[in-house]
C-alpha cells in the first residue's frame, strides 16, 4: 500500500486550472483533512486531482493511498476513509456492512479503463494471446467453474509451450493484482468466470509499479494491470492483443479501442463512492469534491484513462449541490 500527502508540483499549472474553472479557484486559509483509500487502478486519477487541488488549498491535508478496491470498501463501511476508489462496483456484501454502520454514499462514474495484459519489451513472440488461452494460462488447479460437468482435474501450465506449442519451452512467471484487487477480481470474473478464481502460484502486489518491474524483468513473464500503468511504462513493456471472438487478429488497448468497445471484454468501468455525512459535515472535503468533479475531465485525459462526456462530470457538481 502507497500513501502520499501530496504538496507538490502535478500535471496543470495553476493558472492553467484558474483558467479552465473561471478563476473561482483561489489560494485560501481553508484547512482540514480528506483521507481517501482504494484501487490502485483509479490512484493515478485521484494522484493527480490531488497534486492540483494542493497548489489552490495547501492548508488541507489530503491522505491518498491503495489497499485495493476491497481493502478501500473495508475501510469505508466502516467510516475511516471520505472516499473509496474502485475499479469494480461495490459488492452487495460491503454496502450491507456500509449500512450497518450508517454509512450512506454516492457513486461516482469517473473514466473507463483497458485492463491491460503485458509482456516485456524483450519478449518478441507473445504478441497476441487467444481467451482461452489466457484462460488457461490463469485458471487454477480444480474442477472448471464454467461448466457443471465433471471434468478431470484442472493442472495450471508451467511452461509457455503448453499453452501454444510455438512459444517457447520456458517456464511460465505470472505477475497480477492481489485478491484484495477490484483489477482481480474483475480479470478472474472476466476470464476464469469466476471472482476469485485463480492460480496462486503467482508473484501478486497492490502496488503495480511492483508489478511493472516484474514483468519488465523477465522476457518469460506476463502480468495484467490497468492501462494507465501501461501506458506510463510502454519503454519497458509490450501490450498482449486480446484475440476474442469478434477479433481475429486480435485487438491491442488503446483510448479508441476502450471508448469505441472493441476492446473487449477487458474495458471496464472506474469509480470512486463519497461519505455522504462526512462530506456534509467537512468544508475540506466538499472543496475537494467541487475541485474534482471541474478538473477530473481534463486529469483523466493526462494519466492515459477514457474520460467521460464534460456533461456527465457537470452533472456531478449538481449532484454535489444537492447533498450539501
Amino acid at each position: 500500500m502507497k500513501k502520499l500527502h501530496l504538496h507538490h508540483t502535478g500535471l496543470l499549472t495553476m493558472a492553467g486550472l484558474l483558467a479552465a474553472c473561471g478563476g473561482t479557484t483561489s489560494i485560501n486559509d481553508l484547512s482540514g483533512t480528506v483521507v481517501i483509500d482504494g484501487s490502485s487502478t483509479v490512484y493515478p486519477i485521484m494522484e493527480a486531482v490531488v497534486e492540483e487541488f494542493a497548489k489552490g488549498f495547501p492548508n488541507v491535508d489530503v491522505s491518498i493511498a491503495f489497499s485495493g478496491t476491497g481493502g478501500g470498501f473495508a475501510q469505508f463501511a466502516v467510516g475511516n476513509t471520505d472516499l473509496s476508489n474502485a475499479s469494480r462496483p461495490i459488492k452487495s456484501t460491503e454496502a450491507a456492512l456500509a449500512e450497518t454502520n450508517g454509512i450512506n454514499y454516492q457513486e461516482f462514474l469517473l473514466a473507463y479503463d483497458g485492463l491491460t495484459v503485458v509482456v516485456s519489451e524483450n519478449n518478441d513472440w507473445l504478441t497476441d494471446i487467444t481467451l482461452e488461452e489466457l484462460r488457461t494460462l490463469w485458471l487454477p488447479e480444480g474442477d472448471d467453474p464454467a461448466t457443471d460437468d465433471i471434468v478431470e482435474t484442472n493442472v495450471p501450465p508451467t511452461r509457455w509451450n503448453q499453452i501454444r506449442a510455438s512459444w517457447p519451452n520456458q517456464p511460465i512467471t505470472l505477475y497480477g493484482p492481489g485478491t484484495s484487487s477490484g483489477t482481480f477480481d474483475f480479470f478472474t470474473e472476466v476470464i476464469t468466470k469466476e471472482v476469485g478464481n485463480s492460480r496462486t502460484d503467482y508473484q501478486p502486489s497492490e502496488d503495480d509499479n511492483v508489478l511493472v518491474q516484474g514483468v519488465a524483468a523477465s522476457e518469460y513473464a506476463l502480468g495484467y494491470f490497468g492501462f494507465a500503468y501501461y501506458i506510463e511504462n510502454t519503454d519497458k513493456l509490450n501490450a498482449v492483443a486480446i484475440k476474442n471472438s469478434d477479433s481475429e487478429d486480435g485487438v491491442i488497448p488503446s483510448l479508441e479501442t476502450i471508448a469505441d468497445g472493441t476492446y473487449t471484454p477487458l474495458s471496464r468501468p472506474l469509480f470512486t463512492y463519497l461519505n455522504i455525512e462526512k462530506f456534509q459535515n467537512n468544508e475540506a472535503l466538499r472543496e475537494f469534491m467541487t475541485f474534482m468533479v471541474d478538473h477530473v475531465k481534463q486529469l483523466t485525459d493526462e494519466v492515459g484513462y477514457v474520460s467521460l462526456p464534460e456533461a456527465t462530470y457537470q452533472g456531478y457538481g449538481t449532484i454535489l449541490e444537492d447533498l450539501a
